[in-house]
């Protein structure tokens, strides 16, 4: 697969290109990527719906491109296997599929929601065309106790743990992945972690630098 143009870091393990992925991708050949995992825009409004709560915006990082309109994943569903995040918003728009992933975000801890209020999710979803049953993926992610990550990176941050689950699960070493709405990386640091290949494209420069940093790091976010 190849995309025309310069791109913003390159390692020999992961690339990551600056741009709309909708204009990258429109012409590349779909047969050489083993599997498209990313995490689009949901079209839930979440920065707007953050500061509707009467909070500052997250880090005051600039807005999600594309948050505020109804996702399509039309021009994604042309490859062969792919794994969407957040597609609970936008699964009017998808074929039927019995093989969900769930990411349990309490870790198994559903009595912590009887203690306190939180209005984060507990858990997300993520449609797949992979064939198979629903699969689930515990790892503890609510308010300020985030399991062994970094905070305030995105303002829907995933985890690398989540995505090297993911990888190590439906791709073998040295497969390619591809990741059209890159965010700050926890894919591209998942791959590189497990041996895969990987292209992200981010709109956002911001997230290009974070995600190039985090991958310019040989330490393993464990």
């Amino acid at each position: 697969m190849l995309i025309v143009g310069e791109p913003y870091y390159s390692d020999g393990s992961v690339t990551i290109y600056h741009g709309d992925c909708r204009e990258l991708l429109a012409h590349e050949d779909t047969t050489a990527v083993d599997l498209l995992l990313t995490d689009p825009p949901y079209g839930k409004g979440e920065d707007t719906a953050y500061r509707k709560r009467g909070r500052q915006s997250r880090n005051n990082y600039p807005p999600i491109v594309g948050d505020d309109e109804p996702f399509d994943p039309a021009h994604l569903l042309r490859f062969s296997r792919v794994i969407l995040f957040g597609a609970n918003y936008f699964s009017s728009r998808l074929p039927d599929s019995g093989s969900w992933i769930v990411w349990d975000r309490l870790d198994g801890l559903w009595g912590d929601r009887e203690q306190g209020f939180n209005d984060t999710a507990d858990a997300e979803l993520a449609w797949s065309n992979l064939g198979g049953t629903v699969r689930m993926y515990r790892h503890r992610w609510t308010g300020f106790q985030r399991k062994d990550e970094p905070l305030g990176l995105h303002p829907t941050q995933k985890p690398v743990g989540l995505m090297r689950w993911i990888i190590n699960k439906w791709t073998d070493s040295g497969d390619y992945i591809l990741d059209p709405y890159m965010g700050s990386g926890p894919i591209a640091k998942a791959s590189k972690d497990t041996g895969r290949k990987y292209t992200g494209i981010e709109i956002e420069e911001r997230y290009c630098e974070i995600a190039a940093n985090r991958c310019s790091q040989e330490v393993l976010d464990l």
